[in-house]
């Protein structure tokens, strides 16, 4: 990696740009953990520590870009679109990798980067929102669920290609899940629906992310230039 690094540095130098700055790794596995702490044998990603360290990102002189790798199984609806708000908001460079799987709000989470790889073994789960504890068997309730559906449709339909009706069904297939209703797309096919931007692995993100930074750096040169 710091040959990989060295060999950038040097590419950006050549092209007359400053040169690229580290880049930074955020890692979000296992479940997106909101208000409530999970048990203590459960892989989760705490959005109280993801949300400030995105800021530092932000703020930091020594990082021009983030790379995101995604490996989830759902989670907290409210902290992960949290996350994936900010993710979106972020002027520097990010691109994200899913790997292994993108669960429910996994897929927002996805979307969210500037550029979305999905590697050709990886999926992605679209569902319906649940809700766990006590509810109520009342039209509110219903109301409530679509309004928290509509905004994660929403989000993902803002950030990427895919078609609002075309997720809305896959969300609602009743053919693939076991005992469950939604769809599983992987690969190849989660592009061809728009909601990633290419298969690819490590290389072709950590490209691609090199790239949006070293356009960055050109378009800043350029307008210093202007200036």
């Amino acid at each position: 990696m710091d040959q990989e690094f060295e060999r950038c540095r040097e590419a950006a130098r050549n092209d007359g740009l400053a040169p690229l700055g580290r880049l930074h790794c955020l890692t979000i596995i296992g479940q997106i953990e909101g208000h409530a702490e999970l048990g203590g044998q459960t892989k989760t990603t705490k959005y109280e520590h993801v949300l400030p360290l995105l800021a530092s990102v932000e703020e930091s002189p020594d990082v021009d870009g983030l790379l995101i790798l995604l490996n989830t199984v759902g989670g907290d609806v409210e902290a992960g679109l949290a996350i994936a708000e900010l993710i979106s908001g972020m002027s520097k460079p990010t691109v994200s990798l899913v790997l292994g799987g993108g669960h429910s709000i996994g897929v927002p989470l996805a979307v969210s980067a500037r550029r979305c790889f999905i590697a050709p073994s990886a999926s992605m789960t679209l569902h319906p929102v649940r809700l766990s504890g006590t509810v109520m068997a009342i039209p509110q309730t219903m109301a409530y669920f679509r309004r928290i559906e509509e905004r994660v449709v929403g989000f993902i339909c803002a950030q990427s290609r895919v078609d609002p009706d075309v997720l809305r069904s896959l969300m609602r297939r009743t053919d693939q899940l076991l005992g469950d209703v939604g769809s599983v797309v992987c690969g190849r096919e989660a592009v061809e629906l728009g909601l990633c931007d290419a298969v690819g692995g490590l290389r072709e993100a950590l490209d691609c992310l090199r790239q949006l930074i070293r356009e960055e750096k050109h378009g800043q040169a350029d307008a210093d230039g202007r200036a």
